[in-house]
């Protein structure tokens, strides 16, 4: 699913396109791609980062990296990198031209394609290829999944979300372990996309981690069913 995504890329990604969704506001228009942030917002408050795991075009691309370098990125303090992005590549230039333009005024849906297909806008192009080079560089040079780390403003996103729902613990669908199932094998670590030390999170009984897109690779092959898929609180 996560590789189609990324296939159908050409067509969609104004939706998911950080300056497009600026252009748009500075002009009063709420877009196609500002309505699908908002819904992976509300998302994110029942599904964590599922998005990220099943869904994400870019996932997909990186995930077709590992081909080429698989190793575990550095993670840490690294990981805090995406949140002044999301502050000043999305955030603050949104509500400054939100206010510029006096507000939004409409809505379109398929703001900036031609006929619903992105690649088919003038000038889109630049900005498709733009985005699979930021996706490549990081895919290449840091690791596995390194752009969701280190550079994502919709992780930032739906990590909001989910730290919303963990604070009122509302339930929502998540990962839960049974340390007693666990033979200590570690391949839930190496099968983990996002370099997580799963293991030591079966161990702990703690699988709640910002940094987990649900994707389900340690549920897949822990052959213990020691994890599992569940929703609760």
């Amino acid at each position: 699913m996560i590789i189609l995504s990324f296939v159908l890329l050409p067509a969609t990604f104004v939706y998911i396109s950080c300056p497009i969704i600026i252009r748009g506001a500075s002009q009063g228009v709420a877009t196609g791609g500002l309505i699908v942030f908002v819904l992976l917002f509300i998302s994110s408050l029942l599904l964590g980062r599922l998005w990220c795991g099943w869904l994400c075009p870019g996932g997909g691309l990186q995930e077709i990296y590992f081909l080429l370098n698989d190793k575990n990125v550095r993670t840490g303090r690294m990981n805090l990198l995406k949140y002044p992005v999301f502050l000043f590549i999305l955030f603050i230039p949104l509500i400054s031209a939100i206010c510029s333009a006096g507000g939004l005024k409409t809505i379109d849906l398929f703001y900036y394609t031609d006929q619903g297909i992105s690649i088919a806008q003038q000038g889109s192009y630049t900005i498709f290829f733009a985005q699979i080079a930021f996706f490549t560089a990081f895919a290449l040079l840091a690791g596995k999944r390194a752009f969701c780390h280190y550079f994502c403003p919709i992780a930032v996103i739906l990590i909001t979300g989910r730290k919303i729902r963990d604070l009122f613990r509302w339930p929502a669908l998540q990962l839960s372990s049974d340390a007693g199932r666990c033979s200590n094998c570690r391949r839930c670590s190496a099968a983990c996309p996002m370099s997580l030390d799963v293991n030591l999170m079966v161990r702990q009984g703690i699988m709640e981690n910002s940094e987990c897109i649900l994707c389900g690779c340690c549920v897949e092959v822990c052959s213990e069913n020691a994890i599992r898929y569940s929703f609760g609180r």
